[in-house]
């Protein structure tokens, strides 16, 4: 027990220390324009590119610098 709560203690420790403002964190887009009809139901990211998955099965890459629509990827998958 007492091993465990030590264990939680660094991790702790180490989750402040590591993040402590915020600034380590990944910055997100503060708006992406969808288009019509289209539903997010996840968000994912590279450096210079991120991703919405859309609940139609696709995925929108956007263009991190110009907030663009770069590419879109029907998923037929499992169908």
């Amino acid at each position: 027990m007492l091993v465990m709560i030590a264990g939680f203690i660094v991790l702790i420790a180490f989750l402040v220390t590591r993040f402590p403002d915020g600034r380590a964190l990944p910055a997100l887009p503060e708006a992406i324009d969808l288009p019509d009809g289209a539903t997010a139901t996840a968000f994912t990211q590279g450096p210079d590119w991120y991703a919405v998955v859309t609940e139609d099965d696709r995925i929108l890459v956007y263009d991190r610098t110009s907030a663009a629509l770069v590419q879109t990827v029907e998923i037929t998958a499992g169908r």
